[in-house]
């Protein structure tokens, strides 16, 4: 079993200013404590929850651009895969998208993921002039940029023509180094729409899991059924969580993560990815390299 590091949330100590700072520790200690991968949301506002045991805030905290903070992350790290938890299919033209993801992947040396979803947030999305159309077109579009990545990774260059997107010409060069391309994560449980989408294009699946354990055992049951309907290997498929850590007294103990996590292992999840409200302190980081990153890689 695998673990990844999300950071959601840039309100640290040092305010503005020392952000970049206080992300490149992160990021070094990370990638040095053997996490698989590391994470930002693809959000401009931060998400709006006040419950500071979660590590977010309200609206107007600090929140930076996800793909220029991957970049800057690929150049301060050497080992960990980079992508967004996940972009929202209406921030950006697919054409775009690929071609941005396929340049982190580039730059990183081959450690991009290219993480996706439907996009939920409509007070960013019309904060920022973003058209935030209904949740079946928005399910539409992501269907189409997922074929478009497709597309465009295979080396195909020709049209694309769908109900939403219309591209003339796929040019994807240079080429993205991971093999066959980046891999294609889809957040969200979703039964009908997203695990299907999940079975048929995904490369990785990522399911919350502070829905619970049996919550987290049903959609999994869910995806293997999508996956039998069309003919997908269920085993070819990534599966991970997102969930949150807290190594503090009087929080959780590093007992209590492995345990977690020896659970969740049981259930077929290969990837649990983690964050911590106290991740700028860099303790817990060291925490995870030195006793639960070990244990839990023989899951």
């Amino acid at each position: 079993m695998k673990i990844g590091l999300q950071i959601p949330n840039f309100t640290w100590p040092d305010g503005a200013p020392g952000i970049r700072h206080t992300l490149a520790e992160i990021a070094a200690a990370a990638d040095d404590a053997g996490f698989a991968s590391i994470w930002v949301m693809d959000h401009f506002f931060q998400i709006g929850s006040r419950d500071r045991s979660m590590g977010l805030g309200p609206a107007e905290d600090e929140m930076l651009e996800s793909y220029t903070t991957l970049g800057y992350l690929a150049g301060l790290t050497k080992k960990a895969r980079l992508g967004t938890m996940v972009t929202g299919v209406v921030y950006r033209h697919p054409g775009i998208l690929v071609k941005t993801v396929t340049t982190l992947d580039v730059l990183s040396g081959g450690r991009a993921y290219l993480g996706i979803g439907a996009a939920w947030n409509e007070r960013e999305a019309k904060g920022l002039g973003i058209p935030f159309p209904p949740i079946a077109e928005r399910f539409e579009r992501l269907e189409e940029t997922l074929q478009i990545a497709k597309q465009m990774w295979s080396g195909d260059r020709g049209p694309y023509n769908g109900k939403y997107y219309q591209l003339v010409e796929t040019i994807n060069s240079p080429q993205a180094l991971s093999r066959p391309h980046p891999p294609i994560l889809i957040g969200g449980g979703g039964e009908k729409k997203t695990l299907r989408l999940v079975a048929q294009y995904a490369d990785a699946c990522n399911l919350f899991a502070r829905a619970g354990i049996d919550v987290v055992r049903g959609k999994l049951d869910v995806l293997k059924k999508h996956c039998d309907t069309l003919g997908r290997d269920y085993a070819e498929i990534e599966k991970t969580v997102l969930d949150t850590v807290y190594l503090a007294p009087g929080q959780m103990s590093v007992a209590d993560t492995i345990e977690h996590c020896r659970v969740l292992a049981g259930l077929g999840i290969q990837q649990a990815i983690f964050n911590m409200p106290n991740v700028h302190e860099i303790t817990p980081l060291e925490t995870f390299g030195r006793e639960i990153i070990p244990a839990v890689m023989a899951l």
